[in-house]
C-alpha cells in the first residue's frame, strides 16, 4: 500500500475526540430509535467500562513490556507484545477507544450517531494501523507476520 502523508500524524485519541465532536453535531440534528433511558444508560455505562478497561490494560502491557506506547513513533517499538489482551487483539486500546465512543452515542441518546463508528474504524485501519504494521514487520520480521496469522486485528 502507498504511503500517505496522513499516516500517523494524527494520534489516535485525537481521532476519537474528532469523531466525538461530530457525533454530537449528529445526535442534535439526527435523532431516530431513541433507546428507554435505563437501557440508554446501562448500555453506555457497559461500553465505558469495557473501554477503559482494554485501554488501562493493554497500556500496562506495553509499560511492563518497557517498550512505547506512542502511537505515531512504532519504530521505537523494542518489545512485540503478544500476551494478555494481545493474545485477542493487536489493537485492543484502539478497540477501547471504538467502545468509549459507542457509550458516548449511548450517552447522547442517539443511536444515528453510531454511523459515525465505522469510519473512526476505517480511518485507524488506513492512517494508524497500516503504516504500524509495517514498522512492526520491520523491526520484529518473522515474529510479528507469525503474530498477524495468529491474532486478529481487531476481535
Amino acid at each position: 500500500m502507498r504511503s500517505s502523508w496522513l499516516e500517523l500524524k494524527v494520534p489516535p485519541v485525537v481521532v476519537v475526540i474528532l469523531a466525538a465532536l461530530l457525533m454530537k453535531l449528529l445526535a442534535n440534528r439526527v435523532d431516530f430509535l431513541p433507546l428507554p433511558g435505563r437501557l440508554e444508560a446501562a448500555v453506555a455505562l457497559t461500553f465505558l467500562g469495557l473501554g477503559v478497561g482494554l485501554i488501562l490494560t493493554a497500556s500496562r502491557s506495553f509499560r511492563r513490556h518497557r517498550t512505547t506506547v506512542n502511537p505515531t513513533r512504532p519504530t521505537r517499538s523494542r518489545r512485540l507484545v503478544t500476551t494478555g489482551l494481545y493474545r485477542w487483539s493487536r489493537n485492543p486500546i484502539y478497540l477501547g477507544l471504538l467502545c468509549l465512543l459507542v457509550a458516548w452515542a449511548f450517552r447522547l441518546s442517539s443511536p444515528a450517531s453510531l454511523v459515525l463508528t465505522p469510519l473512526f474504524v476505517l480511518y485507524l485501519n488506513r492512517y494508524q494501523i497500516v503504516p504500524e504494521e509495517r514498522a512492526l514487520e520491520k523491526i520484529f520480521g518473522e515474529a510479528f507476520e507469525e503474530f498477524c496469522r495468529q491474532t486478529r486485528r481487531w476481535i
